[in-house]
């Protein structure tokens, strides 16, 4: 899909530099995949000490069926 974007020129250089890649599109899309990637980790953090734990629950014990 062909998108026109108007990005700021610094950053996208900077984000070339550090991230090591060697295209404009490279670097958007690995900025695109670890936006995702964080976002997703965000979501599940925001899940923590929501759940109830089994206290009894032997998850050795679990593994040897």
């Amino acid at each position: 899909m062909a998108t026109n974007l108007a990005l700021d020129d610094q950053l996208l250089e900077e984000a070339l530099k550090i991230g090591n890649l060697k295209t404009k599109k490279d670097t958007v899309t690995t900025a695109l995949k670890e936006f995702i990637m964080r976002r997703k980790q965000l979501k599940f953090l925001e899940l923590a000490g929501t759940f109830d734990f089994d206290i009894e629950y032997d998850y050795k014990k679990e593994r040897s069926k």
